[in-house]
This record gives structure tokens, C-alpha cells and sequence, in this order.
């Protein structure tokens, strides 16, 4: 059967149970009609399929995820392990030249992710995925030999020109596999295994840091190769594990045949009606930045990262500096507030998916930052301070997944959906240039202006969501009394969209 993305005209359920996933769809073609007995798929077996989807997509997906994310936050570990001496980035004068390390990379890192969600729809998530993620494996290997942090500057732009493509890609990926009200879950386990990433990250580095001298290399510097020589390992695997798109035709090794492809397309379609991919057109692609609630949810996103980066990057320095931790201590003490950040994200993705919310979810997770960062700025004991760290952390690594199923469940069209992932995860970068900025060496021991700043940006959260929620009763309120389409594209027309508070 050749369920090409050009031939998908629709899908319809068969038996009313089609929203639920549970019946069986009449696949309509150009010029053919499969039989609805061709597709008609058991509970039990829907359940296999979908088993084997979150295990090979979300745990492969996970892994290289894992990966980009310590490679992109390693450096604060290398840092105090003696990076900033060697190279000169300490004190009143050269510690500027740390932030700019940081900084740098995210320039790159907005600026080459437009492109990505078109570039991996073309030549398919294999090859694009595994291979940028060779490419940066490499740039972090050459990291670990730099003469000086000029040098290092110029790796980190690399690394962001790279890494730039990964995050969008696979959000979008994600979207098109799962339905709305899946998606929470797949996000927040996603997320969650760079949240398992960042909590050993530190210990691992630690462990790391003990190769000091071999090869006559200092520890921070193993830092860098190791983790590097991991990633590339990571790049091969994953271009025989990574899986295309539903509607695909390229293969992906060992993975669904066509009529379980059929069956995700058909139930996708039957959820917010956007299987259909239309062809690219650059003004289809950039049609969707005239909705003003596309840039409301990349501001969340700049918001969480905000926060998110800055813990990333200062957390052990501030551990140390702040609260008096030793180095040792501080890079192991960076895992407990992040493993408390998974019990809370997956709790409040299962929720966020059993009762169909995603804005109230969102402002939850503000309220534990909001509760957090006066604690980490202004209390007097060091052990209270350290609770506050797991506030923050919980609140602003939950709303990441929270953030993307926000915006994955209110919008519609395959290029829009591109578009949207492109501008969230930009945003995210720019969030990224922002949390290496606002704690600022000159600010330590207490680093207020960093905390203020990261306080506003709850604030500012939850006046969107709030914003976007005033819209979406008005214009759910049209679709049901006057009929209007929501979301209408040229991709498709689905009556029956409506948007999740």
C-alpha cells in the first residue's frame, strides 16, 4: 500500500471511535479507496504500535537529546573544574569572557534553526539528525585541545551552527506521530531524559575530572573529549534507529509497515486534521508568523529558557560561590533538584494530558519558580537556599514539555506546525543568550539582577497564557455558535478543531 503524502487526501473514522483511536479509517486516495477492513487494527494491537513507536521515536530521540544538552551545558563543569584559569576567564576583568563563551553559541543557534524543520521534511530526520549530531560530537572533541579561550569562542559557534537544526527538528517530528492530547506525555519523557542528563551530568563530569594529567591533560579538558567521542558514538546509532515521518515514504530499519504507518496518519488526521502535507511554498511556510499567538508561545519558551539556560550554566558556580559547596560537592549536588524536575514534569504532563489542560500547567510551574527564586536570593541559611534551587529547577524544566504541547495542541497545518517549532525553539535560543548573561560575575555572591530578571519572566508567562486563554474562549466560542473554522490553512479544513485552554 503507498500512502505517499501527496496521494493522503483524507481519513475518516469508521465507527465514531476515530477520535479516540480506537476505530477503523477509510484511507481516500486520488483515484482509489482502501478498505476500511484493510486498516481495521484491534485495541491490543493499536496499543503494540504505539509501544513501539514511543520506544524507538521518544527513547532515540531522548538519547541524542541527552546528549546535545550536556554538550551544550558541560561547560559550567568544565569551568570550575580549572577551565577558567587556564584560559583566563576569571576575575573582576576577564570574567566577561566566560558569558561570551556562552553567549556566542546561541547566536549561531537562532539564527541557523529556520531552515531545519524544512531541511528535515527533504532529506528525512536520519540523516539530517545523526548527521549534525557527528558534526557537533566532533566540534566537542576539538574543544578539549584549545590553546586558548579565543579559540574556544570560535568552537562555540560551531557547536551552535550544529546544534541549531536538532531541537526543532525533533519537536516537530514528535507532533506528527502523536495527537494532541498524546503529545504532553511524549514531550515531558523526551525532556525528561535531558533532565536525567543534566542530573549526572555533573557527577559524570566529576568522574571525568579524575583523568587529570593523563596524556598530559587536564581534567576540564577530558571533560570536553569524552563527551565528545560519547556523542559521535550516539550520531551513528541513531541513523539506524531514528524513524521518518508517518507519512513518509523513505524506510526506517525494522520499524512499522505501511498499514500501521497508515493507521498514525489516519488517526493524526481524524485528531486536528492536518496529516496532509501540502507542498512547500516559502510563503506557505511563513504565513504562519501572521498569527500573533505563534509569537506568544515562543515568548513562554523565551521565558522557561531564560531561567532553564542560566540554572544550566551558573547553577554549579553559584553552588560554590553563593552557598559555600566545594567543587566535588557542587558538581554532584547539581543531580537532586533535576530528578525532582522529572517526578514533577511527567506528573504534570499526565495531567495536562488526562484532562485536556496545558495553560494552567504552564502557570503552575511559574508559581514553584516564582515561589523558588526569592528563596535562592534572599534567605539566610545555605540549606534553605539549596531548596529554593529545587523550586526553580522543577518549575522552569517542567514548563519546557509544558511550553511545546501549548502550542502543539492550538495550532494547525503541517507548515505552520514547521514554522512554529522553528520560531519556538528560536526563541529558546535567544532565551539561552539571555541565561548566560544575567548572572553576571560582577553580581556574585548574590546574583540579584539575575533573579529579578528571572522572576519577571515568570511574570510575564503567566500574563500570556492568560492572554492566549481571553482569546481562545472568544474564538472557540465562534466555532461553536457560528461555525467558524479555527486554525483554517490551505493544507486542510477541520471543522471540529478546537483550541486547549
Amino acid at each position: 500500500m503507498d500512502h505517499d503524502s501527496d496521494k493522503v487526501a483524507s481519513m475518516d473514522p469508521e465507527d465514531g471511535k476515530g477520535a479516540a483511536g480506537t476505530g477503523a479509517y477509510r484511507v481516500k486516495s486520488e483515484g482509489d479507496t482502501i478498505a476500511a477492513s484493510e486498516l481495521d487494527i484491534a485495541e491490543e494491537e493499536q496499543k503494540r504500535i504505539m509501544l513501539r513507536i514511543d520506544r524507538r521515536l521518544v527513547t532515540t530521540l531522548g538519547l541524542m537529546y541527552c546528549i546535545s544538552l550536556m554538550d551544550r551545558t558541560n561547560l559550567g563543569a568544565a569551568n570550575i573544574a580549572g577551565m577558567d584559569t587556564e584560559l583566563e576567564m576569571s576575575g573582576p576583568v576577564n570574567g566577561i569572557r566566560y558569558s561570551i563563551v556562552t553567549l556566542v553559541f546561541f547566536v549561531t543557534y537562532v539564527l541557523f534553526q529556520p531552515p531545519s524543520t524544512v531541511i528535515v521534511r527533504k532529506i528525512g530526520p536520519r540523516i539530517h539528525l545523526s548527521l549534525i549530531t557527528l558534526l557537533w560530537g566532533a566540534t566537542m572533541i576539538g574543544m578539549g585541545f584549545v590553546k586558548d579561550w579565543q579559540t574556544l569562542t570560535g568552537l562555540r559557534v560551531l557547536l551552535g551552527i550544529f546544534e541549531a537544526g536538532f531541537f526543532p527538528s525533533c519537536v516537530y517530528l514528535l507532533s506528527t506521530w502523536y495527537t494532541r492530547y498524546e503529545v504532553g506525555k511524549k514531550y515531558s519523557l523526551f525532556y525528561l531524559l535531558g533532565c536525567v542528563a543534566a542530573a549526572f551530568a555533573g557527577i559524570l563530569a566529576y568522574g571525568i575530572m579524575q583523568m587529570d594529567g593523563i596524556a598530559n591533560l587536564h581534567g576540564w579538558r577530558w571533560i570536553f573529549i569524552i563527551m565528545g567521542i560519547l556523542t559521535c558514538c550516539v550520531a551513528v546509532g541513531g541513523y539506524w534507529l531514528l524513524v521518518d515521518f508517518p507519512d513518509a515514504q523513505r524506510a526506517s530499519w525494522r520499524f512499522l509497515g505501511d498499514r500501521e504507518r497508515a493507521w498514525i496518519v489516519a488517526k493524526v488526521q481524524t485528531d486536528r486534521g492536518d496529516a496532509r502535507v501540502a507542498p512547500f511554498g516559502l510563503g506557505r511556510f511563513l504565513r504562519g508568523g501572521l498569527d500573533w499567538k505563534v509569537w506568544a508561545y515562543a515568548l513562554i519558551f523565551f521565558d522557561t529558557t531564560t531561567i532553564t539556560y542560566a540554572l544550566a550554566y551558573f547553577l554549579p558556580i553559584i553552588l560554590v560561590g553563593n552557598m559555600g559547596f566545594s567543587v566535588g560537592a557542587a558538581q554532584c549536588l547539581v543531580a537532586p533538584p533535576y530528578a525532582f524536575a522529572g517526578i514533577v514534569m511527567y506528573t504534570t504532563a499526565w495531567v495536562g494530558d488526562r484532562y485536556r489542560i496545558r495553560g494552567p500547567i504552564v502557570v503552575f510551574n511559574n508559581v514553584l519558580s516564582l515561589i523558588g527564586l526569592p528563596i535562592v536570593g534572599f534567605h539566610p541559611h545555605p540549606a534553605v537556599r539549596y531548596f529554593g534551587v529545587f523550586l526553580v529547577t522543577a518549575g522552569a524544566n517542567s514548563n519546557v514539555p509544558a511550553a511545546m504541547s501549548y502550542q502543539a495542541n492550538n495550532i494547525r497545518g503541517q507548515w505552520k506546525r514547521a514554522f512554529c517549532s522553528a520560531t519556538l525553539v528560536g526563541f529558546g535560543g535567544i532565551g539561552g543568550i539571555c541565561g548566560s548573561l544575567v548572572f553576571r560575575s560582577q553580581d556574585a555572591p548574590e546574583y540579584r539582577p539575575g533573579l529579578y530578571a528571572c522572576i519577571a519572566c515568570s511574570l510575564l508567562s503567566i500574563v500570556l497564557v492568560c492572554a492566549l486563554s481571553i482569546d481562545f474562549y472568544f474564538q472557540n466560542r465562534l466555532a461553536d455558535r457560528e461555525g467558524k473554522i479555527l486554525e483554517s490553512s490551505d493544507e486542510d479544513n477541520h471543522v471540529a478543531f478546537r483550541y486547549t485552554y
